[in-house]
């Protein structure tokens, strides 16, 4: 019986010429960091995450002061990132490591796992690249690869085809040479997201053509099978840019739970007549003197929303609209040091 095509030495292979080797959290190499950058790059290119790791850590440069930050101090690093759940979960992980480990991540996978916004594929390659233990993943990047290589049919994300995906990669882990996992698991990744493209793959110049189903098949433009398509829902909210006399804006915090968690935005309702009814309760003014703002289009993972914005200067609040912890009045020096949802701010800096 023939041996199957080998897999995990060519890759190797081709990351020590061509894998990015010069990434900050490969330098140092420690658990912290590695676990910090694996939560940012969760759907999020690498590109985009170099420059908020770098003042993710010149902030918080150990798990322990990432633990005793507040959370407007973490939001306010994180804000522009997306997808705020990763820091809300990587704060409360960071106070459990505190609390449960000694300040520190546990280099078990169960103990690894159980800690907030550490998935499977998370805790493998937090233990993968800080301890170079035999742990698979399973990123976005990596099922591509694996469902073209191997000729998996089906849309990764349903628990048959993730299961099959899961059962290949942990056999490719047996074929690392000692010493490499660390390097295996981030030629994977890189593998994924510069040669195994999602569209226009460099099939021609791949080191494991050899062995890939999709390219011996004609599969690969089929491979992985995609989602099945969904039409977006739209949304439409008002929201209020209020001002007072002296030039402060009024933010409300969001929920701890749901869009924009956590952060700073400016008072919104789905409705005109609900944000009315809250302005005509809390604040002193002409709700229809306020100027109309350009529309704010965003795309969040379920729903698009269309934001129009209003803004209404020299306010005055009633007498129970004060600071406290769900809003408060903000001078505009103090707006960098806030969580604030990306288009939220870059409409405040463009006035």
């Amino acid at each position: 019986m023939s041996q199957p095509p080998a897999f995990a030495v060519p890759l190797l292979d081709w990351f020590d010429r061509h894998g990015r080797h010069g990434l900050p959290w490969q330098h140092p190499r420690t658990p912290y960091r590695v676990w910090l950058s694996e939560i940012m790059l969760q759907q999020t290119q690498v590109a985009t995450v170099v420059p908020y790791f770098l003042r993710f850590v010149e902030a918080f440069p150990t798990l322990p002061d990432l633990a005793a930050a507040s959370t407007d101090a973490v939001m306010a690093h994180w804000a522009g990132l997306g997808y705020y759940a990763r820091a809300r979960n990587l704060h409360a992980a960071a106070k459990r490591c505190v609390e449960l480990h000694g300040g520190e991540l546990p280099r078990d996978f169960d103990a690894l796992h159980a800690l907030p916004g550490i998935g499977r594929s998370t805790a493998g390659a937090i233990l993968a690249q800080a301890w170079g233990d035999r742990f698979p993943i399973l990123d976005g990047n990596v099922k591509r690869v694996l469902a073209r290589w191997h000729g998996v049919a089906g849309w990764p994300g349903t628990p048959a085809v993730e299961k099959r995906l899961w059962t290949l990669a942990e056999a490719h882990v047996a074929e690392v040479p000692d010493g490499r996992m660390a390097d295996y698991t981030q030629a994977q990744m890189d593998f994924g997201a510069t040669q195994c493209t999602r569209a226009a793959p460099a099939c021609l110049t791949c080191p494991v053509r050899d062995g890939c189903t999709a390219v011996r098949e004609g599969l690969v433009d089929a491979l992985p099978t995609p989602r099945p398509g969904k039409v977006l829902p739209e949304r439409e909210a008002v929201a209020l840019l209020l001002e007072n006399v002296r030039g402060e804006l009024l933010l409300q915090r969001r929920p701890p739970s749901g869009i924009w968690a956590s952060l700073w935005t400016l008072p919104q309702a789905e409705t005109g007549a609900e944000l009315r009814q809250w302005f005509e309760l809390e604040i002193d003014g002409d709700y229809d003197a306020a100027e109309e703002l350009p529309m704010i289009v965003h795309t969040f993972s379920h729903y698009r929303l269309h934001l129009q914005p209003r803004r209404l200067r020299k306010v005055a609040p009633r007498d129970r609209v004060g600071d406290n912890e769900a809003q408060r009045w903000v001078t505009r020096a103090e707006l960098a040091s806030l969580g604030l949802p990306a288009p939220i701010r870059r409409l405040l800096e463009a006035l």
